[in-house]
């Protein structure tokens, strides 16, 4: 694929160099951008790419700085990466690939989206993620407690509601409101506990599932 562009592009400066100045003035502006298509994008809006992009319009589709356009958007937060496609002879696709939030984590007064990477996103009100998980946590604790969970096979989403302590230690509640206590040292063990109850008959019965003291747990 690069190939071919490369010999396009080269095509291109050969008759380019061949015309008159009048006539290259005039063959050279049939490949100036005249149209931006942007593709894949549920949160971010096309209006704010076309704004961030609004300098390529009349450069050079051969010839316009393709770093300096993938700089441009990865300021916008909610990208994860994007590909460029070119249509001769003035337009360009711009393919989009979006960060994934998979909580919203609120940090003293900060709200953020925290991605399913470990990134911090600033928060708006997204329809699609009003039912993400809230994190009352900071973003490093939150990521090694995270992974742990991950680790072990955690539901993830069966969780409503992370809280960490000052203590340091945590507390779960899921999306069935119950409460899980988690102690400060091996919180693994006591997760690992809880999943093997669910199976049990009367497990929905507990709303509070209590593993603070060492090798103990309270139900209530």
């Amino acid at each position: 694929m690069k190939k071919k562009r490369l010999l396009i592009a080269l095509i291109m400066l050969l008759l380019l160099s061949t015309y008159s100045i009048q006539d290259r003035s005039f063959f050279s502006s049939k490949f100036n951008i005249k149209k931006i298509i942007i593709q894949n994008n549920l949160i971010i809006e096309n209006e704010i790419v076309e704004k961030k992009l609004s300098y390529l319009y009349d450069e050079n589709i051969l010839f316009f700085n393709r770093k300096n356009l993938e700089i441009k958007l990865k300021e916008i937060d909610f990208i994860e990466s994007l590909k460029i496609k070119k249509i001769y002879p003035d337009k360009l696709v711009i393919k989009i690939v979006e960060k994934k939030p998979i909580a919203i984590i609120q940090n003293k007064k900060e709200k953020n989206y925290y991605t399913e990477k470990g990134e911090i996103i600033n928060f708006s009100e997204l329809e699609m993620y009003k039912n993400l998980p809230i994190v009352f946590a900071d973003k490093d604790n939150f990521t090694v407690f995270y992974f742990k969970l991950n680790k072990i096979k955690f539901p993830v989403d069966t969780i409503k509601t992370f809280y960490f302590f000052d203590s340091r230690r945590w507390d779960i509640e899921t999306i069935s409101n119950q409460l899980i206590k988690l102690p400060v040292e091996n919180y693994e063990k006591s997760l690992k506990n809880f999943l093997s109850l669910k199976d049990h008959n009367n497990f929905f019965k507990y709303k509070v599932f209590d593993y603070r003291i060492q090798d103990q747990l309270i139900l209530k």
